[in-house]
């Protein structure tokens, strides 16, 4: 009997082990999926500035934005991400990969070697990219300069160092819909919310975050704990900018100042010198799409000893 239970036993586990691994197959986008396409330059320009690449990828230590060797420490529940090299670099950036490679990661989370990427590369966020900026993204990056050197690996604590269970992240968060106007809107407010929703990912830092690391749906962009250090990101609905105007909003993505004269600081001052590279329609759009968020209570901040 004791036999029987063993086999069965095993069996189980093979079959759990099995069903596991062809969940978290990594997704990927084929070659044959992008039709001819004319890169647009400018328009990469705005995907890089509004997507924020330069925030993490950015060598830290010097002054140019477009150097993106990798390297800044991303600090979190979960352990310590160490932003890659991004750069045209054909050996320790991106300078060898194809086209589909890059539509992989950005939209699928997945590397050239068919491996998850974690989350702390918001391609949940990303997914909702319409193809064409993608490409016009990696067209842009390929422009700027090769940076030479590798990043060190991540440095994470098991379970979290097993990077197929990413996989079972995926199946939450990863559902591969791309952005879709609502005809109900206009199209300032539509641009706004793709910027919002999918290039810029403000809910990623403006919202809780639950034991998964996956966003509180009910309390998106009401603030929250700060995902990668510590402090308190604010509400950003209209709960908790109360009287500002779209031009208020505007006013703060280009200059980084409050309506009361302040200028912030942080992670938010990085933003900052993204959006004011944007052009005022987009800023605008930004700040009117924040405007028509509904008003949500955030989880009660802790109080300072």
């Amino acid at each position: 009997m004791l036999r029987k239970l063993l086999v069965v036993a095993g069996v189980l586990v093979v079959l759990g082990f099995g069903v596991f691994w062809f969940l978290t197959i990594p997704g990927s986008v084929p070659e044959s999926a992008l039709s001819p396409h004319t890169p647009n330059l400018e328009n990469g320009r705005t995907v890089f500035f509004a997507g924020g690449c330069a925030s993490c990828h950015a060598t830290p230590g010097q002054d140019d934005r477009t150097r993106l060797g990798g390297g800044l420490a991303l600090n979190s529940p979960f352990g310590t991400f160490y932003a890659p090299n991004i750069s045209p670099h054909p050996r320790d950036g991106i300078g060898a990969w194809t086209e589909a490679q890059f539509a992989t990661a950005m939209v699928k989370g997945a590397s050239p070697h068919g491996r998850h990427y974690y989350p702390a590369f918001p391609y949940s966020f990303y997914q909702r990219m319409r193809m064409e900026d993608v490409r016009d993204l990696f067209a842009y990056l390929k422009t700027l300069p090769a940076a030479e050197g590798r990043v060190r690996g991540h440095d994470l604590p098991f379970p979290f160092n097993v990077r197929r269970g990413v996989g079972l992240w995926n199946l939450l968060y990863l559902d591969g819909r791309t952005f879709t106007p609502d005809p109900t809107k206009s199209e300032q407010l539509n641009r706004g919310a793709y910027l919002v929703e999918a290039l810029a990912h403000c809910a990623g830092c403006h919202s809780p975050r639950n034991i998964l690391g996956g966003i509180v749906a009910a309390q998106r962009y009401a603030g929250g704990p700060n995902p990668t250090a510590q402090g308190w990101v604010p509400n950003i609905t209209p709960r908790g900018l109360k009287d500002w105007s779209d031009k208020d909003i505007a006013y703060l993505l280009e200059t980084g100042l409050t309506p009361e004269g302040d200028s912030v600081g942080g992670n938010m001052a990085a933003v900052i010198r993204n959006t004011s590279q944007l052009t005022p329609a987009d800023r605008m759009a930004i700040a009117a799409y924040i405007k028509s968020l509904p008003p949500v209570e955030g989880p009660p901040r802790p109080q300072k000893k």
